[in-house]
This record gives C-alpha cells, sequence and structure tokens, in this order.
C-alpha cells in the first residue's frame, strides 16, 4: 500500500501537545516506546482523572450502570478503557464488580433493563462492551463466564450479532452489535482468558466475516452505502458503528490485510486534511461529563487511530 503512513512534520508535536492518554498512545502505538510512567499519570491528570471526579461515592457515574447516556457507569467505563488508564485503578474494579454482580440476567448476560421492564434476554451490544472494559480491568474470569455463555448462545446465523433479538426478534445481524462483540472478544483473547476460547475464536472469525462480506460499510446484495454515518468519523464511538471503529478493531486485533478493506480505506484517506489531521464529524447526542473534542475540528484521536490503522496496513 507505499507510504501512505508518512506522518505530516506538524502533526507528531501536535498529537503530542495532547491529553496525557494521546500522548502515552503515541508514544507506544506510533513511535514504539513504552512508557509506563506516562500511562500512571492518566488517572491523576487531565481526561482520566476529570472521569474518576464524577465516579459518586457509592461506585457509579450518572444514575447508575446505564442511565444517562454517556455519563452512566457503562460509558464511563468504556472510556477510560480508551484512554488506556491503568487497569490497576482499584475503584474502577470496584465498580464493573458491581454491575457483574447486580445487574445480570436470566441468560447470564448484563442487562440494564431486567429490574424495571422484564426483559429477560440481554442485549448483546452492552454485553460486548461490557465484556471489552472488564477484560481490560482484569475482572476475573469467573465474573465472564456467565456473559461468555450468552453471547455464545445469542450468535446470529449469518455468523454476527443484532442487539434487537431482546426487541422483537431481528433475522440479520446489526454491524453495530458485531462490532461491539468483536471488540470484547478480542480484550477477552488479548488478556489471557480462556474460558470457551475455541468457541470464541470461531465466533471472531464469523463475525470477521460477517463485516468484510459487506466491505466494512455497504449492501452485500448492491454494493451500495448502508448509511452516510458508517462513513463519518466520530469519536467517543459509544455503541455507533463507522469504519474506522472497524478499521480499528481489525488493527488492533492484528488481522491481516483482506482486499475487501479497500474501499474503507480509501474513504478514511481522503478524510486527511491537508495539515495531516483527521476531523471528529460526528458527535452522537446524549449527556456528556464534558467534550474531549469539539466537531468538526482536527481530532487528535481520529488521527491517532487512523494513524494506527494505516501503519499496520502498510505492511
Amino acid at each position: 500500500m507505499g507510504n501512505i503512513v508518512q506522518i505530516d512534520k506538524k502533526v507528531l508535536p501536535w498529537l503530542l501537545e495532547g491529553d496525557v492518554s494521546i500522548q502515552y498512545q503515541v508514544h507506544r502505538d506510533l513511535l514504539g516506546i513504552e512508557n509506563p510512567e506516562l500511562q500512571k499519570r492518566i488517572a491523576s491528570e487531565g481526561w482520566g482523572a476529570k472521569f474518576l471526579s464524577f465516579r459518586k461515592p457509592e461506585g457509579h457515574w450518572g444514575r447508575g450502570f446505564y442511565q444517562p447516556k454517556w455519563i452512566s457507569s457503562h460509558y464511563s467505563l468504556l472510556d477510560l478503557k480508551y484512554l488506556n488508564i491503568s487497569p490497576d485503578v482499584p475503584e474502577i474494579k470496584e465498580s464493573i464488580l458491581q454491575i457483574a454482580h447486580n445487574h445480570k440476567s436470566e441468560d447470564g448476560g448484563i442487562n440494564p433493563h431486567r429490574d424495571h421492564r422484564g426483559n429477560p434476554v440481554s442485549d448483546m451490544c452492552i454485553n460486548g462492551m461490557f465484556l471489552d472494559y472488564a477484560c481490560y480491568f482484569r475482572v476475573d474470569e469467573s465474573e465472564l463466564k456467565s456473559v461468555v455463555d450468552c453471547i455464545i448462545e445469542h450468535q446470529m446465523p449469518d455468523g454476527g450479532y443484532n442487539c434487537r433479538i431482546n426487541r422483537g426478534g431481528a433475522v440479520h445481524s446489526s454491524l453495530h452489535t458485531t462490532i461491539s462483540v468483536l471488540e470484547g472478544l478480542w480484550e477477552y483473547k488479548k488478556n489471557g482468558y480462556t474460558y470457551r476460547l475455541d468457541e470464541l475464536e470461531k465466533i471472531a472469525a464469523e463475525s470477521r466475516e460477517f463485516i468484510l462480506m459487506h466491505r466494512l460499510y455497504k449492501s452485500d446484495k448492491t454494493g451500495e452505502v448502508i448509511h452516510k454515518k458508517f462513513t463519518m468519523l466520530s469519536y467517543p464511538s459509544r455503541w455507533f458503528y463507522d469504519i474506522l471503529r472497524a478499521l480499528a478493531y481489525f488493527q488492533d486485533a492484528g488481522i491481516a490485510y483482506d482486499p475487501r478493506m479497500q474501499d474503507a480505506l480509501d474513504v478514511l484517506l481522503k478524510k486527511r486534511r491537508k495539515d495531516g489531521t483527521w476531523p471528529v464529524q460526528a458527535k452522537h447526542a446524549g449527556k456528556v461529563h464534558f467534550d474531549m473534542e469539539q466537531t468538526g475540528h482536527p481530532s487528535r484521536w481520529n488521527t491517532l487511530r487512523a494513524l494506527r490503522v494505516l501503519k499496520h496496513f502498510e505492511k
């Protein structure tokens, strides 16, 4: 793929002027320098310290596990995971265990709607995201077994997942849900969990094939773009799918280049601005603790993520 990953000489210093979480990941992923001291600082300064400051004495954010978006415990924990804050922050693990102990449904999954809606079928988007941060923060495998069982049980015949199985059924997988599950399965494997791992590896391969079959954002039947928002770069992604989120998963999981990724890579390259940065193009409506970046402006998050992707697929 040539020299697509060349970094504009002004971009690297600009990235390194960002939050300490950005600095840490730039050193590690673009410069090849592991800097544990930078990672330790994430909990005590900048965005990491801000997120932690909103945690309530009861051990939750917002009004509890899932409300309101995006300041609930669930999305705050997901944000902290993607900051790459140290996995050893004890209060974070305490909050995750509260969720694991208080929000299990009859099917073994994590279910915020169990009590007040009486729906026993768990949302696979939520369970994929829960697995993502629970595994990053090294929650004991015993707490995750029923979640793994639930994820295995709810895979759809086309290889992916759809959260709408708990709201009247679904006949086709969703890119939104499938990427959330894939991210969780990768974090599970990466952190050394082994319960039913062989089955999860098979599921991950089938779910990746579902995404590749759609060339990451196109109808497998007509070749048309499924939804314009799939080509717009957002951060944080929340539960929403877009091509950069998919490419970032393939990069992080070490998946080799597949020609069916090329259309999405071409779109990503076209979004690079003349100054070598990528913008935030979309913001998902909802209450936030604070804005890390502004829509329409150059984004350190998306620039870092895009450069990681291009570095990986250059090989």
